[in-house]
């Protein structure tokens, strides 16, 4: 069985904070007493007081219910007061009348939206919550340890609010070594973690079942043309995944079948190389291709680090198009450990893009042969 380091899981997703009671007093005061000050500049009292309309609006769209019917109750208070006071100024009744009763309408409108959008937003935390459960069962938490390999990395989906994403990752242990895959399922968010599971559950199924690479690519495809059949019925887009899997054993070399995925590059001493794989094509096509799935070999002597990513990490944009030079970067960083190097390439590449086009999730493993081996 693998053994895994300790992992402290992510947090519980959190509401955004309203401001606090004496907050949400200080800026009504200020707001009144500004109004006041400039209807006594203006000599038109009266009539500024429609702007003390935008204060529960804005209760509504920051605050809390409570604090919400806090402004509105303020603010029809000030408007009524005002306008009863200051009844021999000329203006006529029906104009009073409608100003109180607007100003009390706006202020109930406020609370029922305020009340929509907290409701919204709890909806969108559960939902939040339901993803971030789903990912934890999905991807394991790294790093991991083998008897053959230390595998640890770095995952950042950018979408459904960095909580899942296309990306997909696992490790299993099977009587022929260690096996890692790496994979990048076509589409993002939620949409795209059915294609996800299938392949992540099919690998983690037969990884230590099936005796062969190809064996197991067949397996994972199969998965995928399943999934795609299921999604046709619900009316879904079909999907592909391309992905990588390598197996890892005693021997320095290692087996990997490349399935239309980014190539693995392996580090050593101050030299990055490229090991030349053979493209083929993404799961869920096999039945596209000319020739099956074709295992190709590279060295991975001791004390190498095998670096997996996903096209997130190829195709990051600085501003003016340009993409991250991702060998350069791993040349410079080659000394770090394999459990710095992740992290330290991923925060690389968003530097690099600063405000620049990124719009994929973004996974890198490193694979380092366990110190014993």
């Amino acid at each position: 069985m693998p053994r895994k380091h300790p992992k402290k899981l992510a947090g519980p997703v959190e509401a955004i904070e309203p401001p606090r009671d004496a907050e949400v007093v200080v800026a009504v005061a200020s707001v009144t007493v500004l109004v006041v000050a400039l209807g006594a500049l203006s000599e038109s009292p009266v009539w500024l007081l429609g702007l003390l309309v935008f204060l529960p609006a804005a209760a509504s769209a920051l605050c809390t219910v409570r604090q919400t019917k806090f402004v509105s109750t303020w603010t029809t208070f000030v408007v009524i007061v005002t306008m009863l006071v200051r009844h021999g100024d000329g203006r006529p009744w029906l104009d009073r009348i409608l100003m109180m009763v607007l100003t009390l309408v706006l202020g109930a409108a406020s609370v029922y939206a305020c009340h929509r959008r907290i409701s919204r937003e709890q909806e969108t935390l559960r939902l939040r919550s339901t993803a971030a459960a789903m990912q934890r069962h999905i991807l394991r938490p790294l790093p991991m340890l083998t008897d053959d390999v230390l595998v640890d990395g770095v995952y950042e989906p950018v979408q459904e609010d960095r909580l899942i994403g296309g990306d997909i990752y696992d490790v299993v242990v099977s009587p022929w070594g260690t096996r890692v895959l790496i994979g990048d399922v076509q589409g993002k968010g939620l949409p795209a973690v059915g294609a996800a599971f299938a392949v992540i559950g099919t690998f983690r199924a037969t990884a230590h079942r099936e005796p062969t690479l190809t064996a197991l690519v067949d397996a994972l495809d199969a998965s995928v043309v399943q999934h795609n059949s299921y999604a046709a019925q619900a009316g879904d887009d079909e999907r592909f995944v391309t992905a990588l899997i390598v197996n890892v054993d005693a021997h320095e070399e290692v087996q990997a079948i490349n399935c239309g995925h980014v190539l693995p590059q392996v580090l050593q001493d101050a030299t990055v190389i490229t090991p030349a794989l053979t493209s083929g094509v993404p799961l869920g096509l096999a039945e596209l291709a000319a020739e099956p799935a074709t295992v190709d070999w590279f060295a991975f002597p001791p004390g190498a680090t095998l670096l997996l990513t996903t096209d997130g990490l190829t195709e990051t944009r600085a501003a003016d198009g340009t993409f991250y030079p991702v060998t350069e970067s791993l040349t410079q960083r080659v000394s770090l450990s394999p459990t710095e190097l992740p992290r330290a390439l991923y925060d690389d590449a968003r530097a690099f893009a600063g405000e620049g086009d990124q719009h994929d999730d973004v996974a890198i493993l490193s694979v380092r042969r366990s110190p014993y081996r």
